[in-house]
């Protein structure tokens, strides 16, 4: 088997997390062909896939609330988001299904890009962000808030608790949010913040994940064929009806009663007390 076979086997069989890293790196060489100017500095993306703080393009681009969950800034960018996802996935499938995390991932990513823009609108910012960190908190926060006390074994430190790692991460955003990526910052704390909500919803019996199953499914089903019935040739019988055998079988059971009857009378009284009638119908029958 070689390398290509291998990768179609693992995103075959790695199920939706393994799928949604493959989407992030294929994103990211698609940014390396088109986006990525003289091949130096910094990517260059569109307004219609990074998300901007500017009303005037996120209104009429809606789209880009979810595009820019999938494309990265750099190779370090990509490499550190793809590394915590695979982390916090595993944590996250422990305990739920994979349609629960497509869900999630979809959604914190579309919230974290609303409080994103809003925050930048009402703080007369402008900027534009790309990554999936937002997403990556949300799952991260998720597993966290749902299972805080799991014991994770890292490297070099030994065993921890899952609200350690979860925490450390938190207050880093926390503190540098007034730097230069001060955008990438409030999508992840925007990100985090869904996680929390999304597993206290869930643990009250409000899986939010719905919305996204429910909308997929309805697309899926739309442009799927509808299996059509295949038709069937019905075959009338015009032949004239036989006829029925009943009414021999009635007459046959009436003239053998009466042969019957006359045979009785004539054992008990002997044949001279016959009547003339029943002479007659007894020579007949006896044709």
């Amino acid at each position: 088997m070689n390398i290509l076979d291998d990768l179609k086997l693992q995103y075959r069989m790695g199920g939706i997390a393994m799928r949604i890293i493959y989407w992030n790196v294929a994103c990211f060489i698609i940014s390396l062909l088109f986006f990525w100017p003289g091949f130096t500095g910094p990517f260059d993306y569109p307004n219609w896939l990074a998300l901007s703080s500017d009303p005037q393009v996120f209104l009429f681009k809606p789209w880009t609330l979810l595009t820019y969950a999938f494309f990265h800034f750099d190779f370090w960018h990509l490499l550190f988001n793809m590394m915590v996802l695979n982390f916090a996935s595993n944590l996250f499938l422990t305990f739920f299904t994979q349609k629960q995390y497509l869900g999630l991932y979809i959604l914190s990513a579309l919230f974290a890009g609303v409080v994103f823009a809003l925050s930048f609108y009402f703080s007369n910012m402008y900027g534009s962000i790309v990554g999936a960190s937002a997403a990556i908190m949300a799952i991260l926060v998720a597993a966290t808030t749902y299972s805080p006390l799991m014991n994770v074994r890292l490297f070099l430190f030994g065993n921890v608790k899952l609200w350690h790692i979860t925490a450390v991460i938190l207050v880093l955003d926390l503190v540098q949010l007034r730097s230069g990526n001060m955008g990438g910052h409030i999508s992840h704390l925007a990100g985090a913040l869904f996680g929390f909500t999304y597993i206290k919803l869930l643990q009250n019996g409000t899986d939010l994940s719905v919305i996204v199953s429910k909308t997929l499914d309805f697309f899926a089903n739309l442009f799927r064929k509808s299996p059509t019935t295949p038709f069937t040739k019905v075959h009338k019988n015009y032949k004239k009806p036989t006829e029925r055998t009943a009414s021999r079988i009635v007459t046959k059971d009436k003239t053998q009663q009466q042969i019957d009857e006359i045979l009785d009378k004539i054992s008990q009284s002997g044949y001279d007390c016959l009547t003339k009638e029943e002479k007659e119908f007894l020579f007949k029958a006896g044709k």
